[in-house]
C-alpha cells in the first residue's frame, strides 16, 4: 500500500467487541511472537484453532506490512487488535531531533494502524533508559498533555487511537499506575488518547480491580497479559497466576476490546500457550 493511501487516513468504524446477549466475552489476542509457527500463516492457523480473535503486531516497519497483514487475515476470524509501539525517539525527549524522529515515525505507524482497523498504537512517554528526558514536573505533564492532544486528534482522523501504557518503576518511573495514564488521557482532551493495563506491570498496583476500574470503559482501550512472577505464559508461575480480580473489573465495565498476550515461555510453546488460554478462559468464567 502506497504512502499516499496511508496519508489519507480515512476514518473507519470502531470495533464493537464481543458480547453474547448480556454476557461479556473474553476477546483474546496474541502478539506476533506468541504462537508457534515458522510463518505468519502458520501462527494464524494455530491462533484460529484456539479461538484467538486478535493479532497484535509490532509497529516497526508497519506501513510496509499493511498489505501483507491484510491479506494474511483475509477470511479469518482474527482482527488486528493494538499495535505495539515500534516508533523511534520518544515524546518527552529534550533533544529536538529525537522528538522530531518520534513525531514522524509515530504518525507513520498511526496511519498504518488506521488502515488495518487497529484499536490503537501503544506508547510509553519515556523509559528510564531514554535520556536526556524532560524532568518529572507539572510543566512536563502539561506539555505531554498538549502533545498528546495533537497526536490523539491525528489518530482520530486515521480511525484509531494512541494508547498510553503505564510500566513498573524499573522500566519507567514517569507513569506507573493505570490511574495516572487514565488521568493524562483525560487531560489530553482528545477522544483519540486512551490507556491500557498490563497484568505484569500492575504488580505496582494495590488492586487489579481498582487499577482497571480507575480507567473504566471510557479510557481502557487494551490489556496485556503475562504470568505474575516471571512474565511468561499464564499458568507457568502456578498459584501466582490469578487474574480474577482484574477480570471482575473488565466484566463489570463490559469491556469489549482485547486481552493480549505479551510474554515469553519456559516450556514447549504449543503446550504452554494452549494451557494459558484454557486457564484464562476458566478464570474468566468463574467471575
Amino acid at each position: 500500500m502506497g504512502s499516499s493511501t496511508l496519508a489519507a487516513c480515512a476514518p473507519k468504524e470502531g470495533k464493537k467487541g464481543g458480547k453474547k446477549g448480556n454476557k461479556v466475552t473474553l476477546n483474546l489476542s496474541f502478539q506476533e511472537g506468541i504462537a508457534p509457527g515458522n510463518s505468519l500463516a502458520e501462527k494464524l492457523d494455530f491462533m484460529e484453532n484456539l479461538g484467538i480473535v486478535g493479532f497484535e503486531p509490532s509497529g516497526k516497519n508497519l506501513a510496509a506490512r499493511v498489505d501483507e497483514i491484510t491479506q494474511a487475515l483475509s477470511g479469518r476470524n482474527i482482527k488486528v487488535s493494538a499495535i505495539c509501539a515500534g516508533f523511534k525517539g520518544f515524546i518527552l525527549a529534550e533533544d529536538p531531533e529525537v522528538k522530531t524522529l518520534f513525531d514522524t515515525t509515530m504518525r507513520e505507524i498511526v496511519a498504518a494502524a488506521g488502515a488495518l482497523g487497529s484499536v490503537g498504537v501503544i506508547m510509553v512517554p519515556a523509559f528510564n533508559s531514554q535520556k536526556p528526558c524532560m524532568p518529572h514536573t507539572l510543566e512536563t505533564r502539561n506539555y505531554l498533555c498538549e502533545q498528546l492532544h495533537e497526536l490523539g486528534e491525528y489518530a482520530l482522523s486515521c480511525g484509531t487511537t494512541v494508547i498510553l501504557e503505564p510500566l513498573n518503576r524499573k522500566e519507567a518511573f514517569y507513569m506507573r499506575l493505570v490511574a495516572d495514564a487514565a488521568a493524562i488521557a483525560r487531560d489530553a482532551q482528545s477522544a483519540g488518547v486512551k490507556c491500557m493495563g498490563d497484568f505484569w506491570h500492575m504488580k505496582e498496583e494495590t488492586s487489579d480491580y481498582g487499577a482497571l476500574m480507575s480507567a473504566g470503559k471510557e479510557y481502557l482501550q487494551h490489556v496485556h497479559m503475562a504470568s505474575r512472577g516471571r512474565r511468561i505464559m499464564p499458568g507457568e508461575d502456578g498459584e501466582l497466576d490469578v487474574y480474577t480480580d482484574g477480570f471482575r473489573a473488565l466484566k463489570e465495565m463490559e469491556y469489549d476490546k482485547y486481552v493480549s498476550f505479551e510474554c515469553g515461555t519456559k516450556g514447549d510453546r504449543a503446550t504452554t500457550v494452549t494451557n494459558a488460554v484454557n486457564l484464562l478462559r476458566e478464570q474468566w468464567e468463574k467471575v
